[in-house]
């Protein structure tokens, strides 16, 4: 026993759902002639929290595991002290190189830990990247024109990172709002 329901998910609009008898908390979305897995947005918000969270947890030790591998290679290496790197001292530039190392420890966290994260969940891979693609069209149709910032109005989270769940969700909108009409409102005469 199967029908259609016209029903409102959440602000980001109106969807028509198959609702069955059985289910779990994934829900079909029906399309002309085939049927899709959806999740729905706060669980997808909570997912998105977590896998950042796995993100996050990533980068500590990829940063310690670069910066240890860099700072044994540069250590290791013989250098002559008599002779200038770049008009540097050589025990300068290798200790900037070193940083450099843990740096590069740092921005490739992110991209491991969600790399991890994707091996983990590939049950519901596909349709976190279906909502991600949903969500990030949202957020460009929805955020604001950054020319019009300045100094005493910057942009509010332009790319939605710091959105966890609806109610930032309803939050970032409001701030969007606020930015657009504050840039409205202070137009230089030049």
């Amino acid at each position: 026993m199967s029908f259609i329901l016209r029903t409102h998910l959440s602000p980001f609009g109106i969807h028509e759902l198959r609702l069955r008898a059985i289910k779990s908390s994934v829900r079909w979305q029906t399309n002309a002639a085939t049927a899709k897995q959806t999740m729905s947005w706060p669980e997808y918000l909570a997912i998105r929290r977590a896998k950042r969270r796995w993100e996050m947890f990533v980068t500590i030790p990829t940063t310690a595991i670069a910066f240890g591998v860099g700072a044994n290679y540069l250590a290791s290496m013989e250098i002559d002290h008599s002779k200038l790197i770049f008009g540097v001292d050589p025990v300068f530039v290798l200790g900037a190189a070193t940083i450099a190392c843990g740096g590069l420890g740092y921005l490739l966290g992110p991209t491991f830990g969600g790399m991890a994260w994707n091996m983990t969940h590939r049950r519901i891979l596909p349709m976190v990247e279906a909502r991600d693609r949903d969500f990030y069209n949202h957020i460009v149709r929805n955020r604001v024109d950054p020319r019009a910032q300045s100094p005493s109005n910057p942009v509010p989270d332009y790319h939605g990172e710091k959105i966890g769940s609806l109610h930032q969700y309803r939050q970032w909108l409001r701030d969007q709002s606020r930015f657009r009409k504050k840039a409205e409102h202070s137009v230089d005469p030049e």
